[in-house]
């Protein structure tokens, strides 16, 4: 590989969003050599696409701090693969880069879960978060029904952002009970940050139907979506709609995590007390170590920033704050936590593996991920597992035996670029 082709960093984020940062801004202010990584075009990561919108003075602030710090960025590049300690190899435009190392964090964030149910392939059916991007990117959404359903807190700032971009929200659909709803409210008391994204979120959604115990069991068009069938505490009600932002919660992106030998315990990455892993020099911060929020990830991204480059006392000060942050998750997930009803949505020709077109009754025979790999395809698509996985995990209880290179999809030019030295 050429040099030109090497880049070499005292530490090296993979992940440009607000964990991935706020650990890269706190590394060079202390005179290291730092990278950050990120298949986006520029850095924010999904929370903060588009710069400072959505959460203008903090966004802002950690942007200006990551540009003022001359942290090297290398946006709209994608790591696929560790070929030895040290090293990891990513592809940029189509070419391959090496970049080298002595300490590594991972901040690589989560993505949506979906859940099959008839009809959830259907064009202008998204991820809640991911409808929310497209409409950053430019996606005129003024004037369209929409429909938001799912489970957790992304669907209502969802709606709101929406709404305020000239979206008609029908429902925000909720599958978890009000009691559910009503005890996590009530553990708010103990974060007034969070009270007031609440109060804020409540006033921007004034006028707007939410619906607890209901989630959507059939989406209905022909050519792309027209309307959704959604069961409302029992009762199914069908709405005309243009969109159906879709979301069950988040799953961490814990891939290379465990593709570089990190323990994965529970579906998330176990870290020490400075966010290191159970691999020496790799650190990991944000929702691969447990779905928490921006300020979760800020927090546990300036800790192991602190901690890569030898400042673990520094990082001290900001223990107390985790705490809370892992505190007010655990609320998170038990609160949200998915009920079993949504285990019977699918048909026996609903499809579970998009990518590969693999349907509900072909896996039912099938006892482990493994084996209905072995014998469907399921998960070797493009997508790698990213999405069918969460939801054969949930629909069966299989869980990934095993993560292989590339942890994306690469040419075969940059599989071949493996350093001699790593052979």
């Amino acid at each position: 590989m050429s040099n030109g082709s090497q880049k070499r960093f005292d530490v090296l984020v993979v992940g440009g969003g607000p964990a991935g940062i706020a650990a890269a801004v706190r590394a060079a202010e202390h005179s290291a050599q730092v990278g950050v990584v990120d298949d986006n075009l520029a850095p924010g990561g999904q929370i903060w696409r588009g710069g400072s919108e959505g959460k203008p003075s903090e966004a802002r602030r950690w942007l200006e701090r990551l540009e003022r710090a001359g942290v090297t960025t290398l946006s709209a590049t994608r790591v696929f693969d560790q070929p030895a300690a040290g090293i990891l190899l990513a592809e940029h435009a189509g070419e391959a880069l090496e970049l080298r190392y002595e300490k590594l964090i991972l901040a690589t964030g989560a993505r949506e879960r979906f859940l099959a149910f008839p009809g959830w392939t259907l064009p202008n059916l998204m991820g809640a978060g991911g409808l929310q991007a497209m409409v950053k990117s430019g996606l005129p959404i003024r004037g369209k029904r929409v429909v938001v359903a799912g489970t957790g807190p992304l669907l209502l700032a969802v709606a709101a952002y929406l709404r305020q971009h000239g979206a008609e929200i029908r429902l925000v659909c909720e599958q978890t009970s009000w009691g559910r709803l009503v005890a996590f409210g009530l553990g708010l008391a103990s974060s007034p940050g969070k009270i007031g994204q609440a109060w804020r979120l409540n006033k921007d959604l004034l006028g707007v139907r939410f619906a607890a115990n209901s989630w959507p069991v059939a989406v209905h068009g022909s050519g792309k979506v027209e309307s959704v069938t959604v069961s409302r505490s029992g009762k199914l009600q069908t709405i005309p709609c243009d969109y159906v932002a879709c979301g069950f919660h988040l799953v961490p992106n814990t891939e290379l995590a465990a593709l570089l030998g990190c323990e994965i315990r529970n579906g998330y990455v176990s870290v020490g007390e400075n966010q290191q892993t159970t691999v020496a020099g790799v650190y990991c911060a944000g929702e691969p170590t447990g779905i928490g929020g921006i300020e979760a990830s800020l927090v546990e991204g300036q800790i192991a920033g602190l901690a890569a480059v030898g400042r673990a006392s520094d990082a001290k000060q900001f223990f107390r704050e985790r705490q809370k942050t892992r505190q007010f998750a655990v609320r998170m997930e038990r609160a949200f936590q998915l009920r079993g009803e949504l285990k019977t949505l699918p048909g026996s020709e609903t499809v579970v593996c998009r990518c590969e077109d693999v349907r509900y009754a072909r896996l039912q025979p099938h006892g482990t991920w493994r084996a209905a790999k072995l014998h469907t395809r399921c998960g070797m698509g493009p997508c790698q597992g990213r999405v069918c996985g969460p939801a054969a995990e949930f629909l069966f209880g299989w869980n990934p035996e095993s993560v292989r290179p590339p942890i994306f999809p690469a040419r075969v030019e940059s599989l071949a670029t493996i350093p001699s030295d790593a052979q």
